[in-house]
């Protein structure tokens, strides 16, 4: 991979992998429209790093109170909101890696396509516009309970198809369960945490049982640059999206999912 390869591609790892926009819909334009080969394991490796480190730093406060709190639920038996809320994430994780785990050859052979993407893309960017107007929006993550969790951690294993966007689900799905926007957006991120690091160590896996050469120089820049562009897409879009709304995503992904349809067709 050339330089401008790994900074282009890290940076829509980065930025899509937490706007409700869809990364597999926008990592296929660069091999579609120039012609850019398959990043490799050891770049994927790299950018889930990055996007992983940004996360949790971002989050850092938050969940450093869950761990000790989770610890507290297992060891002491005293249970708190924190610890309520780092059993929900565990437990919301589940579905997503089940799915994985069962569907994932079947994903990789039939639905990678630019045509299912271009679907996907067009669907749920309808769907998360649809929840955003007519939502009640008026709850905050405590008062999602277990069920709620569990309902959104079941819609995150749809974004294990290209196109749908894990956030970009979780969010709907946070939505239409009454949270405000600023929570669905905060649950979705902190959701993401173990997703990111089992996808990670998947791959991790697949890297250092295969024979492919590391570019070590590739992976640092690659990270890197994930971690920032990540690290300030959380940041501004937690600023933002209360005053915005989800509409400017929503016709994005509509723009994006007529251009997939048109560039195939």
């Amino acid at each position: 991979m050339s330089t401008i390869e790994i900074i282009v591609l890290a940076l829509i790892q980065g930025l899509t992998e937490f706007l409700p926009i869809s990364s597999s819909a926008h990592l296929i334009l660069p091999s579609q429209l120039l012609g850019w080969v398959d990043q490799g394991l050891a770049f994927d490796v790299a950018v889930h790093v990055g996007t992983l480190l940004a996360v949790v730093i971002y989050f850092r406060r938050e969940v450093g109170d869950m761990m000790f709190a989770w610890g507290n639920s297992i060891i002491k038996k005293e249970h708190s909101a924190d610890s309520k809320l780092a059993w929900w994430i565990l437990f919301a994780t589940i579905p997503a890696g089940l799915f994985g785990l069962l569907g994932k050859d079947f994903i990789e052979a039939h639905l990678r396509s630019a045509a299912v993407i271009a679907l996907t893309t067009i669907v749920f960017g309808l769907l998360l516009g649809f929840v955003d107007i007519k939502s009640k929006q008026n709850k905050d993550i405590q008062s999602l309970g277990f069920k709620g969790a569990m309902m959104i951690g079941v819609a995150q294993a749809l974004a294990l198809i290209p196109g749908t966007s894990r956030s970009g689900i979780t969010m709907t799905m946070g939505l239409m369960l009454g949270l405000t926007r600023t929570a669905a957006a905060r649950f979705s991120f902190l959701l993401s945490i173990p997703a990111i690091a089992m996808a990670g160590s998947y791959l991790t896996l697949k890297l250092v049982t295969s024979a492919e050469p590391v570019d070590w120089q590739a992976i640092a820049l690659g990270s890197g640059i994930a971690f920032l562009s990540a690290y300030a897409c959380i940041h501004y879009f937690l600023i933002l999206v209360d005053k915005l709304g989800m509409m400017p995503f929503v016709i994005y992904r509509l723009l994006l999912g007529g251009f997939l349809v048109w560039f195939i067709s």
